[in-house]
Order: structure tokens, then C-alpha cells, then sequence
């Protein structure tokens, strides 16, 4: 665990920034340096008791992609884009989503850990599927979470967030342990699947794209 593990201040509002990035669509291949990248940096502020989620800044941002795609090394491609759009906030933040492993990673290092480690700032990672952990179905009841085990070593939960979809995959990431990382997931998450930070930046990534390629004439 390093040093200054983070948990929410009992009692208190929590501002939870989400970041995401969109990639190009049409691009051939697996994806290389260069290719254009759309990232959107969300924060909003959730009341202790989960009473709602609401947004109080948000950025989003067109860059090039830092290096070409390649399995387990997701910095390299995206990690100084969304740090950049995650800076560029016009508010303080207690912890970031992001849509990116954490421990459950080869090295024990993925997005959430790396990107965390630059900004200072504790991180969560979620996503659609485990990279190399493996984690059993949990209940089919919103709040019911399965742990994710890499090894002997707990890395995070498979977490259910409304009844007959499917769960999510919940990442301790910098300073978050796995619980702290449940935690903070449901406390963000409303109706969607999804909480909403993280996907309020994943609509704003691809409306934006939208409109950049010119599928769209304006944003809704």
C-alpha cells in the first residue's frame, strides 16, 4: 500500500472528477502515435448521505495520442492527455474515476495507479472487465460486490450497481484500497450503471468527437 492511504472524510461532500478519453472512429488497426484523441474531465460533488451527484466543472479537450496501443501500457497511449484535461479543472478534487485498471495489472500498475502517482491524487479505476484478476458473479442486487483477486492479493470487487445488469469492475487504484473503492463508486452512482462522473466525461469525449468529424452539427 503506499504511504498516506486515502478514505473519505466522514461527514463531508465528496468532489469525485471522472476523466475518459474517445479515440477517432474509422482508425484501421490497433491504433498509433499521433492518432487524434478526444478527453473530457468531469468533477461533481456527492453528499455523504447519496442524496445526488451534481457537476460542478468540466473540461474537454482534443489531443494526439502518445504512443500506439499496445496491451498493459495504456499511460503510455493516453496518460498525459488525461492528466492535462484532469489540470485543467477549475476545482479542487478528492479523488478521480477513471476508466482504467489499478492493481488488477501484470505489473501491478495500470492507468489508475500511474496516472494517480503523477497527479497526487487518489484513484479508481472502472471498467468493463478485469484485465488479469478474476472475481465470481455477484448477487443480482445493487450494492452486492464479489472481491477481485489477483492471486492471493484482493485488487478490487466486481461490483453490481443495478439489479440485472451487468456488474462492474471496481479498481483500487493510487492510495484507494479496494474497499474505499466500492465506497466511492456507489456513492456516485445514480440510475445508470455506471457513476456518473465517469460517464458524464465518456458523453462529453464522444459528443465531442462527434462533432470534430462532423457526424453532428451541434451538441445537444
Amino acid at each position: 500500500m503506499e504511504p498516506g492511504s486515502w478514505e473519505p472524510a466522514p461527514g463531508r461532500p465528496l468532489k469525485v472528477a471522472g476523466a475518459f478519453v474517445a479515440g477517432a472512429t474509422g482508425v484501421a488497426g490497433m491504433g498509433g502515435a499521433g492518432d487524434p484523441l478526444w478527453a473530457a474531465a468531469v468533477v461533481m460533488r456527492a453528499e455523504p448521505d447519496r442524496r445526488g451527484v451534481w457537476t460542478v466543472d468540466e473540461h474537454v479537450m482534443r489531443a494526439e495520442a502518445g504512443a500506439p496501443y499496445a496491451p498493459g501500457f495504456l499511460a503510455l497511449r493516453v496518460g498525459q492527455v488525461l492528466e492535462r484535461a484532469i489540470r485543467m479543472l477549475g476545482e479542487d478534487v478528492d479523488v478521480v474515476l477513471l476508466d482504467a485498471t489499478g492493481r488488477d495489472h501484470p505489473r501491478r500498475g495500470g492507468l489508475a495507479v500511474n496516472l494517480g502517482w503523477v497527479l497526487d491524487l487518489p484513484t479508481v479505476g472502472v471498467t468493463d472487465r478485469p484485465l488479469v484478476a478474476g472475481a465470481r458473479e455477484p448477487a443480482d442486487e445493487p450494492g452486492s460486490w464479489e472481491p477481485l483477486m489477483l492471486g492471493d492479493e484482493r485488487v478490487g470487487a466486481a461490483l453490481r450497481t443495478r439489479a440485472h445488469a451487468r456488474p462492474v469492475f471496481v479498481h483500487a487504484g493510487w492510495r484507494t484500497d479496494p474497499d474505499v473503492a466500492v465506497e466511492v463508486v456507489l456513492l456516485v452512482t445514480d440510475r445508470a450503471r455506471t457513476p456518473e462522473p465517469l460517464r458524464r466525461a465518456r458523453r462529453l469525449a464522444r459528443e465531442s468527437r462527434a462533432l470534430d468529424e462532423g457526424r453532428v452539427d451541434r451538441l445537444p
